[in-house]
C-alpha cells in the first residue's frame, strides 16, 4: 500500500494554471491584464512581485528565440509539405512571416509564464497561498 500524505492545502496542478497565465506561487492570481499582453506588477491573490528584479525577464527572451526556431522550422516544413516541394522563396519567406508574426504575442506571454514556473529556482509553488482569502465579517 502506497503511503499518502494527508494535507489540508489544495494542490493546483502545474499545466492548467501555465496554460492560464496564473501567478507561480500561489496559481490563483492572473499574470496578465484580461485582454492584453501586459502584466500585472503584482499577484492580487499572494502579493507577489512579477518582475522580482530589473531585467528579470531577459531570460524569457531566449525562450521566445527557442520558440521562434521551432515555429521557423515548423512552418517550413509544413509549406514544403502541403506545396509539394515547391522550391519558390517568397511563399516559405511570406508564409514563416505571417506566422511567426500571428504567433508573436502568444511567444512573449508563454516565454514569461516559462521564466516564472521552470527557470526560476528561486520561485516555487506554495500550496498553502492557494487558499482562498476569507475575509472578517462585519
Amino acid at each position: 500500500m502506497a503511503h499518502q500524505q494527508l494535507t489540508n492545502e489544495p494542490h493546483i496542478a502545474a499545466f492548467p494554471a501555465m496554460l492560464k497565465g496564473k501567478c507561480a506561487r500561489c496559481r490563483k492570481g492572473n499574470m496578465f491584464k484580461p485582454g492584453s499582453n501586459k502584466m500585472y506588477e503584482k499577484c492580487a491573490h499572494c502579493g507577489l512581485t512579477f518582475e522580482r528584479q530589473p531585467g528579470y525577464f531577459y531570460t524569457a527572451m531566449y525562450v521566445t528565440y527557442a520558440f521562434n526556431v521551432a515555429e521557423i522550422i515548423t512552418l517550413g516544413v509544413a509549406t514544403y509539405v502541403l506545396s509539394n516541394g515547391s522550391e519558390n522563396p517568397w511563399l516559405y519567406l511570406g508564409i514563416i512571416l505571417v506566422g511567426v508574426l500571428l504567433l508573436g504575442p502568444l511567444n512573449y506571454r508563454y516565454s514569461r509564464i516559462i521564466q516564472m514556473y521552470w527557470l526560476d529556482p528561486t520561485l516555487k509553488y506554495q500550496p498553502e497561498l492557494s487558499k482562498d482569502i476569507e475575509q472578517e465579517p462585519l
